[in-house]
């Protein structure tokens, strides 16, 4: 007992010392937490292939990865996105996997089944990086991402039926036909169990479980792990029931809510899960074969990325087609998730396994890099494309108020101008916004409002103001230092939400910032005298 708790002191402290390092240079906590793992294993001589508790640890963290997932999924998201997710996506895995399949099969000679395995897990990329360092970046709604969020929904939806072959392929004592016949009607059952008990007693249960906070977040757990012991009871991994259980919940009121309430507990199961396959990296594999290895990851990564760009560039510019290419090179979490279920079962040999999972978590590793120097990256290839129209002319503008955001305090700020008569013209990066602008007529521009170019094919300096209505402090500050390069006179009106934000801008020399927090407590104290009154 004093060992695992030794054990597990160390690995929370070495993750979060790691972690607040790697912060500093930008780098995700995933990192961090699969090199904690790598350290621990070290450390305390884990040799994780043949222990079964850090197996067992391991599939944990994986039935919480799949939880999120499936709390997340959205079917309305699905249908809004038919031709990334369901042409692109399912062309890249096919064609990825049919790729890999050739590779492994009759080049490196492995066995049918593990080939099989392999390939299809190669075929994933990383959601968890991707998405988590484009939301960062603002880059989720450009054309690009758009294209990488579909391909990724579709990886996500595939990673179910990749789990159901790996259990078909668990059972050899019977015939192919029986199996699948089986599983079909195993699958039925399954499904009509959680979908009836998600539908009709899920929310009803929540509802009683919420007079406690405790009591709420127990209730979650046991429905999660009941529904993913339902799932193994019927020959199913423990992961695909817990998959169901979040679409379950998401169907309920109670999404969000679980959502807010399990973000912390949610990120430490996922850092969990991590630091497990850390700990499954054997370093001596590594260095023994570290040119095999360097070898693969650059094959892989980059025959990957070559399908990706020709599926992408048939219907889309050449461009966005190189950055969606560079943005799901690598092969991600699920294809962990896939060969640690695969080797738990002897499906896979063990050495071909401490292979493959370097070579996994490098691409993981590199891409935080490649995503952040896309731009960079992609004009090495193909120069960039200019992002404004050459009809727009500055001098149809003058005195005018340029809006740098069409977010709700945008939109009220727009409406107000109009019942003012005001001219004005608004810079909006979302496409979808820019759409919704203009069916309401509103003067509105895509563009990135840190680019000079558009700011001065808008005339920005004989407009009388620029207010800026961006959420995102980080990008707040890049618009003005790009507003200030062209004059510094230029009258900027901002927000912040705190003082620490206000004291930044205040050494912009901007006379117009107002601290949202400061003037919503002048509110609100002015509303409390009235009601004294």
């Amino acid at each position: 007992m004093n060992e695992v708790m030794i054990i597990i002191i160390s690995t929370f402290a070495i993750a979060t010392l790691l972690n607040i390092i790697l912060k500093k240079f930008d780098i995700p906590t995933i990192i961090g937490y699969i090199f904690t793992g790598i350290i621990i294993s070290k450390i305390f001589v884990l040799d994780s292939g043949h222990n079964e508790d850090i197996a067992h640890l391991a599939e944990f963290g994986i039935v919480f990865l799949m939880f999120t997932i499936g709390l997340e999924f959205s079917i309305e998201h699905l249908k809004q996105m038919k031709v990334e997710v369901f042409v692109n996506g399912l062309l890249q895995v096919i064609l990825s996997s049919f790729l890999f399949f050739i590779i492994s099969y009759y080049i490196l000679d492995i066995d049918i089944k593990s080939s099989l395995i392999i390939a299809t897990a190669l075929s994933l990329s990383s959601t968890a990086i991707v998405l988590k360092i484009m939301n960062e970046n603002e880059t989720i709604n450009t054309k690009f991402g758009k294209k990488s969020l579909g391909i990724l929904l579709f990886q996500d939806i595939a990673v179910i039926p990749i789990l159901i072959m790996v259990d078909i392929l668990i059972t050899t004592e019977k015939s192919i036909s029986s199996i699948l016949i089986t599983t079909a009607i195993h699958a039925i059952i399954v499904l009509a169990i959680l979908f009836i008990f998600g539908k009709y007693i899920v929310e009803k249960f929540l509802k009683v479980a919420s007079v406690s906070n405790e009591i709420y977040i127990a209730s979650i757990l046991l429905i999660v792990l009941a529904s993913s012991y339902i799932a193994h009871a019927f020959g199913f991994s423990y992961s695909l029931g817990a998959f169901i259980a979040g679409m379950t919940i998401a169907e309920t009121k109670y999404k969000h809510q679980i959502e807010a309430d399990l973000i912390p507990f949610r990120d430490i199961l996922l850092g969990l899960f991590f630091i497990t396959i850390g700990m499954q990296i054997n370093t001596d594999v590594i260095f023994n074969n570290y040119l095999l290895i360097l070898s693969l990851l650059i094959i892989i990564m980059t025959l990957k990325g070559f399908l990706i760009f020709f599926i992408i560039k048939y219907k889309s510019s050449a461009r966005t087609a190189i950055k969606t290419a560079f943005s799901l090179s690598q092969v991600g979490e699920f294809s962990l998730v896939v060969l640690a279920i695969a080797s738990s079962n002897y499906l896979i040999d063990l050495v071909i396994i401490e292979i493959f999972i370097p070579i996994i978590v490098l691409s993981m590793i590199i891409t935080p890099f490649i995503l952040k120097n896309i731009v960079t990256l992609s004009n090495l290839i193909i120069k960039e494309e200019k992002m404004i129209d050459i009809d727009i002319k500055g001098d149809q503008y003058s005195g005018h108020i340029i809006i740098c955001g069409y977010s709700n305090t945008g939109k009220d700020i727009v409406n107000k101008l109009e019942l003012k008569k005001l001219s004005y013209v608004i810079i909006e990066h979302d496409i979808k916004l820019v759409e919704e602008a203009k069916k309401d007529n509103k003067n509105i521009i895509f563009g990135n409002a840190t680019q000079i170019s558009l700011l001065n094919a808008l005339n920005i300096k004989e407009a009388s103001s620029v207010i800026l209505a961006i959420e995102k402090f980080k990008k707040l500050q890049m618009v003005i230092d790009t507003i200030n390069s062209i004059d510094k006179n230029i009258a900027i009106i901002a927000k912040v939400s705190n003082q620490d934000e206000y004291d930044i801008l205040k050494e912009y020399n901007i006379k117009h910032v107002l601290n949202r927090s400061e003037v919503m407590s002048d509110i609100l104290l002015q509303e409390a005298l009235k009601c004294r009154l």
